[in-house]
């Protein structure tokens, strides 16, 4: 029983010096007084600047995210937008923190690049586009087709294992800028565009002149899990920031929104309390203020918000929920408990 006792109480020191030291990435982060996160270099609904300059989108949330739990202040971030080919380099460098930027976490991405993803904000899909004008309905009539696409990506590897294991080919149409390859599609330098299937749905209704010209064809050739990454090593900041995208997603399953946050701070729940650091304890583990989830929610707002202002109903993009709604509505949002 004594050694137990003993062993219990090492076990206790060892948690709570580990709890209090912290990493490299956060010791560096607060010296500088904000976090710098990259982003593409313009995706409407996920990070794009506004004609004054003015970034939104939910990869952009996320970072303010992070930004009012280790300050609480959600203005202390600064954004480099990347391109597809740029993105994990200027993370492994240290040119930026986190890396919130629409990227899918794949085995060899988790596993060889020395980077860590740290949960999903956004459940995708690639997807093929085409102008209604080609006449097809399904991709397995794309054969021979010109298919532009980015590279640096998983869509051009997704893209030749569904054309290969359907026996048909393609020729790809590899352009490096975002802008540059979106007018090749629209002046007909390919036959069909693909990506992302929430990006399709972006650059169909925001960036060709007649969207109802244009199809995104039925087939989901895979699975794009889009979150954000970190260093490998830093287990500390890796922990911060996967569990500020869970306090956006459990702080919706239990209804708190940044218009009833303060009122939500007199709730008797044990978990609400526990969230909004009422009942303390989740800040000191991370490392930050006990109220730093309630200043996620209340400067940022929970998950749904982020979703319905940026890509949802509430943004000229009208996404569906789909995948991306909660697990008590059908959908593969489960935030992971704060307790």
């Amino acid at each position: 029983m004594k050694a137990l006792k003993t062993f219990l109480a090492a076990a206790l020191m060892l948690g709570a010096a580990h709890a209090a030291h912290a990493g490299p990435t956060l010791d560096a982060v607060k010296k500088k007084g904000f976090v710098q996160c990259g982003v593409s270099t313009g995706v409407a609904g996920f990070s794009n600047p506004d004609s004054k300059g003015n970034w939104t989108g939910i990869d952009v949330d996320l970072c303010k995210a992070v930004a009012a739990a280790l300050f609480g202040d959600a203005t202390k971030f600064k954004l480099t937008p990347l391109n597809t080919q740029q993105r994990f380099t200027a993370l492994q460098s240290g040119e930026v923190d986190v890396l919130p930027r629409n990227t899918s976490i794949t085995l060899q991405r988790d596993a060889a690049l020395g980077l860590t993803g740290v949960g999903v904000n956004f459940y995708d899909g690639q997807g093929i586009l085409v102008s209604k004008k080609l006449g097809v309905k399904s991709a397995k009539e794309l054969n021979q087709a010109a298919i532009c696409l980015q590279p640096g990506t998983t869509t051009e590897l997704n893209l030749a294992d569904w054309f290969r294991a359907n026996k048909l080919t393609f020729k790809p149409v590899v352009i490096d800028k975002f802008d540059e390859l979106v007018r090749a599609f629209a002046a007909g330098r390919c036959d069909a565009y693909t990506t992302d299937i929430s990006a399709l749905n972006v650059i169909r209704t925001t960036k060709l002149s007649n969207p109802d010209d244009y199809i995104v064809l039925p087939e989901m050739i895979s699975k794009e899990p889009l979150g954000p990454m970190v260093r490998r090593g830093d287990e500390q900041w890796a922990t911060i920031v996967k569990w500020t995208l869970n306090a956006m997603i459990e702080a919706e399953e239990y209804g708190i929104t940044s218009k009833n946050v303060d009122e939500m701070l007199k709730s008797t729940n044990p978990n609400v309390q526990r969230i909004l650091g009422v009942t303390p304890g989740a800040g000191k583990n991370l490392g930050v203020d006990e109220k730093w989830a309630y200043n996620i929610v209340k400067q940022v707002g929970n998950y749904g918000e982020s979703f319905e202002r940026n890509v949802g109903q509430g943004s000229p993009l009208k996404m569906q929920r789909g995948a991306n709604a909660l697990w008590t509505q059908g959908g593969l949002m489960y935030a992971l408990p704060i307790r």
